[in-house]
């Protein structure tokens, strides 16, 4: 028992030891600080690393938005509690709540690129502020960041060089000024993303079949018992990817999302579930409906038929 109790004091201590070692970026003014870098405006710091003097690395907590641009190899970069090499001209994004970057280990180093980082607060009462969650790529993984090409990064960076002229001309932007222009920067990322998402490669080529396996596979090991519904959080998990990141490949992949892609697979199986003679009971526990009645609400929805009323159809037409 001694041992085991040191063992968790040793275990707490490593941890403490690694939280101090986290830069919380409360305000995007926190991190230009750290690295040295010009402090702009309260509520948006444009960096260009290569014409920084002294520059570290740093694990922060986000709690603001930020876009970063490598222009090099950035290897072992952290998101979350899993660690990626990123290539040159990659673009990955983070968003208030997350956790991105490297511990510092005193060393200074000389890297390339930009960064963009804005406040929450800059988006309020703005088309940019209501927009914002249509831009999934903010929740996307490191290993699933922008890969340019050098036109799409030489765009970005014409784009970050105007906003930062913004920033210290006179005079003074305005803040919905500002707004609408971070906002075509990130029209920008979203549609060079949409190319990502589109380019032909084996991967996305399987990622249906594999996507379709998981879910027989899903139900063949009986986890719907367990766990009801398949969702799109777990077969995102399963397939290795983000949940976002998943959604928009499915949803350039076959025209639809990914959620109503899983409801068509239950839909499909809960018809051949009737046909084959289950009641409605069986059929929505044999699914992973918590209740009949749900079973019966979605089944209407997707078939515009309750199954009893499906059932009664398909005994007609058999006679």
């Amino acid at each position: 028992m001694r041992l085991k109790t040191y063992g968790i004091k040793l275990n707490l201590r490593i941890f403490a030891r690694e939280m101090k070692k986290i830069l919380k970026v409360h305000r995007v003014n926190d991190y230009a600080r750290y690295i040295s870098a010009p402090e702009l405006h309260p509520l948006v710091s444009v960096i260009h690393y290569d014409e920084l003097e002294h520059c570290r690395h740093s694990l922060n907590n986000y709690d603001v938005y930020g876009l970063f641009i490598g222009d090099e190899t950035l290897e072992e970069l952290t998101y979350g509690l899993t660690t990626y090499d990123l290539h040159r001209h990659a673009l990955m994004c983070v968003a208030p709540g997350q956790l991105g970057g490297k511990a510092d280990t005193g060393e200074e180093i000389h890297t390339k690129g930009w960064a963009l980082l804005f406040d929450p607060t800059l988006l309020h009462d703005t088309d940019l502020g209501r927009r914002m969650h249509q831009f999934t790529y903010f929740s996307y993984s490191i290993n699933e960041a922008l890969l340019m090409s050098e036109e799409q990064y030489q765009t970005i960076v014409t784009l970050l060089e105007m906003l930062r002229s913004s920033l210290t001309s006179a005079p003074l932007a305005s803040d919905a000024h500002i707004a609408a222009h971070i906002r075509l920067i990130l029209e920008y990322v979203a549609r060079f993303y949409s190319l990502q998402l589109a380019a032909p490669s084996r991967e996305k080529d399987d990622l249906l079949t594999r996507f379709e396996n998981l879910l027989t596979r899903y139900y063949a090991t009986g986890r719907q018992r367990q766990h009801g519904l398949p969702t799109v959080r777990y077969c995102a998990q399963e397939l290795c990817l983000s949940p976002n990141y998943f959604g928009d490949l499915i949803r350039q992949l076959t025209g639809e999302n990914a959620k109503l892609s899983i409801r068509r697979f239950v839909m499909q199986r809960a018809r051949a579930l009737l046909v084959g003679g289950a009641t409605v009971t069986e059929a929505a526990e044999a699914l992973g409906f918590e209740y009949p009645q749900h079973f019966t609400r979605q089944f209407k929805a997707y078939y515009n038929l309750t199954p009893k009323e499906f059932l009664k159809n398909q005994q007609e037409e058999t006679r």
